[in-house]
């Protein structure tokens, strides 16, 4: 798997496929392959004639894992975006996230339009604006001896993943102490580029999706039916509906 370095951090990667690029955002706690890999979606864009790009965001999967929140600043995430663009000399790209990866892919096309094609924003509503989804009491349950010791319901499925996917925990609890910054109404409505904001219909955790999209011109919402937000990132209604945009955008 090819890696880069972004300011000494190492950052992991995968690029398959050709034709226009798609760069792909994971989200808390996941990595590439399985946000993006193993729910089909790397298959799916490079059978659609596109090129899949997706990086393991620090603190995760293969990359480097650091220990101070101060290093998890969503707008420093978006530079090592912006960095991977630069290492493959990508002009600009479409973009999408999910959760995290969504706020993260809002602070690169806020700042950096001029390198977004378009953005999709995952499993992310108006809590990028009103809150950031994911409460802190999260690190406390990454943090607990064992799963068995965290009573929080959301503290207990985000412990439970980490665990599937054996990610380092004490880089987890930085990185959700760290990363939660919004962008305000004014910020998100001189957002350029095209969005779509896909959330599922039973996501307790991202906000309305057609409340966040009225904020910002021209962006679209799409309603994933009856999934929740750990189920709605392979499902094929989200699927269909970012091909769809990926079509149709300017």
């Amino acid at each position: 798997m090819p890696h880069f370095r972004n300011d000494d951090v190492d950052i992991a990667y995968l690029d398959e496929g050709e034709g226009e690029p798609v760069v792909l955002v994971h989200g808390f706690a996941s990595t590439k392959e399985v946000n993006w890999v193993q729910p089909g979606w790397v298959s799916t864009l490079t059978r659609a004639g596109r090129r899949a790009i997706a990086l393991d965001n620090r603190g995760h999967g293969t990359s480097a894992k650091l220990y101070e929140p101060a290093a998890y600043h969503s707008a420093t995430m978006a530079g090592d975006v912006r960095a991977l663009l630069d290492h493959l000399r990508i002009e600009r790209a479409d973009v999408m996230g999910y959760s995290m990866g969504a706020r993260i892919t809002a602070f690169l096309a806020f700042a950096h339009p001029q390198r977004v094609r378009s953005a999709i924003f995952g499993g992310l509503g108006i809590k990028l604006v009103d809150g950031v989804g994911l409460p802190e009491d999260i690190a406390l349950a990454l943090e607990a001896p064992a799963l068995e010791d965290v009573a929080d319901t959301t503290g207990r499925m985000f412990r439970a993943f980490a665990d599937q996917t054996k990610s380092d925990r004490r880089a987890l609890a930085a990185c959700i102490r760290g990363s939660r910054q919004t962008l305000s109404r004014e910020q998100v409505a001189r957002i350029a580029p095209p969005v779509l904001v896909a959330v599922g219909t039973n996501d307790a955790i991202a906000g309305s999706a057609q409340a966040l999209a009225a904020l910002i011109p021209g962006a679209r919402a799409l309603d994933i039916p009856g999934r929740d937000h750990m189920l709605a990132v392979g499902d094929k209604v989200y699927k269909a509906g970012v091909l769809e945009f990926l079509q149709q955008r300017p």
